[in-house]
């Protein structure tokens, strides 16, 4: 008898008789057919445990004094900043490392990990300063904030934004299944699913922020501010001759700059909102709207925007 018999078919849990052994062998058959099991054992898949602790030290490193140690001052903010930049960035790179054997042979692996650990680490400066933008648009856009430092802590939009700004960066460098996971760390966290492909200009407020959704393509400017429940997504997924979802093409919203967003709007398809434009509360949208529009729930199911009405 197996260990795995002997472990489960004993007879100490009030008479329970489990048949391990054969429901181990056709689990490993199932894993086998959907080739989730490596034929030299040492397969190694990214960890989303690792990535909570690296996104921690990342959120730590951006802002030493409010997510980090709160006590540090003058140069030992650099120290800490260092220190846990340096730990935080190797453990990125042995999960590089991961999602590239993963993903296939690659003769190169280490010294493309490598490489893509080091460009992540230089675009830090930028990612922090995007995300002050956001957090500075919060503070200016919700009268209930009383101080940008209740809004670094406390607002689940921020906190999307932070693994958001990084995630991106990740999936520009080639790393889209660590950008992912990341992405859904945030999702799981805060109710907000924003697709690391997503790209996202400065001073970007999302306001409560449960169920916003935003697709891989989505296109979004400067200082647009969206509210709960708005999903910027696709209207139709094109099939291949094959019977396959064609991937990779534009089919999620372009929005313009200073655009606003307001509750339970869903906006589907390669469609432009223009610059300036208000779309209502509940508005259900499958077409472009001009710079300066004021878009209500009544308006879009009369259809007042004919087809060339677009951008």
């Amino acid at each position: 008898m197996s260990s795995h018999a002997r472990a489960g078919n004993g007879r100490n849990s009030a008479g329970l008789h489990l048949d391990l052994d054969r429901i181990v062998a056709e689990l490993r058959r199932s894993r086998q057919r959907a080739g989730q099991d490596c034929d030299s054992g040492a397969c190694e898949m990214p960890s989303r445990e690792a990535l909570r602790s690296i996104v921690e030290g990342l959120f730590a490193a951006l802002f030493p004094t409010h997510l980090g140690m709160p006590e540090l001052s003058g140069e030992g903010i650099d120290y800490f900043v260092g220190h846990t930049l340096d730990a935080t960035l190797r453990a990125l790179h042995q999960q590089v490392r991961r999602e590239l054997q993963f993903s296939g042979p690659c003769a190169s692996v280490d010294e493309r990990a490598a490489q893509i650990a080091r460009e992540f680490a230089a675009r830090l400066p930028n990612v922090h300063a995007l995300l002050e933008s956001d957090i500075h648009a919060a503070y200016q856009g919700d009268p209930a904030a009383k101080s940008i430092q209740e809004v670094r802590l406390c607002y689940p939009g921020i906190t999307a934004m932070t693994h958001h700004r990084l995630a991106h960066e990740l999936y520009l460098l080639q790393a889209p299944l660590l950008a992912r996971l990341i992405a859904e760390l945030a999702h799981s966290a805060t109710g907000i699913d924003i697709h690391p492909g997503a790209q996202i200009g400065e001073s970007f407020f999302i306001d409560h922020g449960t169920g916003v959704v935003i697709g891989e393509t989505a296109i979004i400017g400067r200082r647009v501010r969206v509210y709960q429940a708005v999903t910027l997504g696709a209207k139709s997924f094109p099939v291949g001759p094959g019977g396959e979802l064609v991937k990779g093409i534009p089919r999620h919203p372009i929005v313009e700059d200073d655009v606003v967003i307001y509750a339970g709007a869903t906006i589907l398809g390669r469609v432009t909102i223009g610059r300036g434009s208000i779309i209502g509360g509940n508005v259900w949208l499958t077409r472009s709207v001009p710079a300066g529009s004021n878009v209500t729930q009544m308006q879009a199911r009369s259809e007042v925007f004919d087809a060339g009405a677009g951008i």
